[in-house]
């Protein structure tokens, strides 16, 4: 661990590499707490004298999201993946494995301040899992043998950078290409469409594509980008949504990876259309191993004049890129909560209107685009609207790729024309055995066997990417318990609906799973999983009863084999709850707490 004692030099060092503005604060934490293993108050001190803001608006944000912490953590700091898939596949027994080999104890760093170890939700690494984050660093493919050598890695102190590479290797896995991932690459093409044809040209171009956001709102490209150019503003601004913490998603990042130009040659192009100079990457904490390599693509597109001052020769169009780095916070995946988060505040959803396209960073306009969405732009431009509608349906051109994993052969990427059904995708990656397919993530559909005919498209079966099969062995409640839990843990906390509501029916989803859920209980949480649909702040809070509503309807039968048969039982056991209070009296009868005073 890093002595705290020069944390007022680190901050220092990180003014030039940062910047010095109070909505770079996350920032300044983030690189804290991976220096440290936590934000020393000292350090709260300096940034807020540095920034000019209250300590506690900082202590605030480290509290908001999961990465940042006030107490120290080990300096082997371990967050196993608990996602479901990676539970599937034994990540909680391979993490109670670790902890006994170490001594430590879930969420408590060791006494001797060497290694802690907790659970994280899904890190992106669902088609090689088990995964984990070792000082933020990812982990794949982890079994017993991993563990083994880990174990020994940590208690002998060698640094994670001397760890082997093998540990720390992550794959494409693309198992399908098309449209896209097969499309020529010619760095700079999308720009020299513009230069050709100018913007109103281009805005035409994807207006008949009819491409719309690839990261499951399906709103259409070209009017966002026109009504963003059409706005009063003295600065535009764009900004890529690579904060993909749906449950079951990594496709962002493969195009991150082996499509970095493309999707970057996406924003600029978007930049030249709507008069923006600057644009945003907002790369999700648990993707920390793909900023140096992005930055890397960046300075060379720089070098290549694609980027910065001049683009293409040309006086005046100047736009360049910075990448901002998430912490942990699946509400920042909602477009305005990532704008208050690219500010450096708590990721709150803002209320709506105004939209980001007229009021977003800064309160400028500001175009929020998801990483694949800004790769087929690009295409678009370079290749043109026909070249991509040949490809798909009527209302959902193009293709769209498709993050499987779970219990099949083949987990990877899948690319596909819009319109492919759920029983191809089946065929395809081996999972041919499934009771039931998850898309959309947690907060998407559960599709039952009887369904598998139904297509991916915006018009039947929509999805930002994720496809989570579940074989015939397979208790569903499982999954539905998972998804509960990470609903309860991912809430902003902001309105009532989705905090308490998110609570309420975790717990009865617990009840139920543990065999003492009644008919009562199912339908509360019908009706509690109706009012946060109905009355939560934001498109998550309103999507997170999902999985139990669906479910509910579906597949009854796995609520309803595990209920009591008595009417009604509290949600809690009293019993066990007044047994502190006996011990403590020293009235151990059954019926003395309930005994009146003599």
């Amino acid at each position: 661990m890093n002595s705290v004692e020069n944390v007022n030099d680190f901050i220092t060092e990180l003014t030039t590499v940062v910047g010095d503005r109070p909505e770079q604060l996350l920032q300044y934490l983030y690189r804290i707490q991976y220096q440290y293993s936590y934000i020393p108050p000292h350090a709260v001190q300096l940034l807020a004298s540095r920034l000019g803001l209250p300590e506690r608006e900082i202590q605030g944000v480290i509290e908001f999201y999961s990465f940042l912490h006030d107490t120290a953590r080990g300096d082997f700091d371990i967050l196993f993946s608990d996602s479901i898939t990676d539970q599937m596949l034994g990540s909680r027994t391979l993490a109670s494995g670790l902890c006994e080999r170490l001594g430590v104890r879930f969420g408590e760093p060791r006494a001797d301040g060497r290694v802690s170890v907790d659970l994280t939700s899904c890190t992106g690494m669902c088609d090689q899992g088990p995964a984990m984050l070792v000082n933020g660093w990812t982990v794949t493919c982890v079994d017993e043998a991993r563990i083994e050598a880990i174990a020994g890695l940590i208690e002998t102190a060698v640094p994670v950078e001397q760890w082997p590479k093998e540990f720390f290797q992550v794959e494409d896995n693309i198992r399908r290409r098309d449209l896209l991932l097969n499309s020529p690459r010619s760095n700079g093409s999308a720009l020299q469409a513009l230069l050709n044809q100018g913007s109103e040209q281009i805005l035409d171009e994807l207006d008949k594509s009819w491409l719309r956001g690839r990261g499951g709102a399906g709103f259409k490209t070209a009017a966002k980008w026109r009504f963003c150019r059409e706005a009063e503003a003295q600065q535009r601004y764009v900004v890529c949504n690579a904060d993909e913490g749906e449950p079951g998603t990594f496709k962002d990042r493969i195009l991150l990876n082996s499509y970095a130009d493309e999707v970057f040659e996406g924003m600029t192009l978007c930049a030249g259309v709507i008069g923006a100079s600057q644009g945003y990457l907002y790369l999700r904490g648990e993707y920390r191993y793909l900023l140096e390599p992005l930055q890397t693509t960046l300075e060379r597109r720089r070098q290549a004049g694609l980027l910065g001052q001049n683009i293409l020769d040309i006086d005046g169009f100047d736009f360049d890129i910075d990448i901002h780095m998430g912490a942990g916070a699946y509400i920042c995946g909602e477009e305005s909560s990532l704008i208050e988060s690219l500010e450096g505040k708590r990721g709150i959803p803002r209320k709506r209107p105004p939209f980001p396209v007229t009021s977003g960073f800064r309160r400028q306009p500001t175009v929020v685009n998801n990483v694949e969405t800004f790769m087929a732009a690009a295409g678009i431009a370079a290749h043109g609207a026909d070249w991509f509608t040949a490809a798909g349906t009527g209302q959902s051109t193009g293709t769209k790729l498709l993050s499987v994993s779970g219990d099949c052969a083949r987990p990877g990427i899948y690319e596909y024309p819009f319109g492919v059904s759920i029983r191809q995708i089946l065929e395809d990656c081996g999972g041919g055995d499934a009771q039931a397919v998850q898309v959309a993530g947690a907060a998407g559909l559960t599709v039952p066997q009887r369904d598998f005919e139904r297509s991916i498209s915006f018009d039947d079966v929509a999805t930002g990417g994720s496809f989570i099969v579940f074989n015939q062995q397979r208790e569903l409640l499982d999954m539905v318990q998972n998804f509960t839990r990470f609903f309860a843990h991912e809430s902003c906390g902001f309105c009532t609906p989705c905090r308490v509501g998110g609570t309420l029916l975790k717990n009865l989803v617990d009840k139920v799973h543990a065999g003492r859920g009644t008919e009562a209980d199912l339908q509360q949480m019908r009706e509690i999983g109706a009012l946060m649909r109905d009355t939560s702040h934001c498109g998550l809070g309103s999507t997170a009863p999902n999985p139990v509503l669906d479910t509910l309807e579906k597949f009854p039968d796995i609520y309803h084999s595990r209920l009591r048969d008595s009417r009604y039982e509290p949600a809690f056991d009293l019993d066990a709850a007044l047994q502190e209070a006996r011990q403590i009296s020293g009235r151990d009868a059954d019926a003395a707490p309930f005994e009146a005073e003599q």
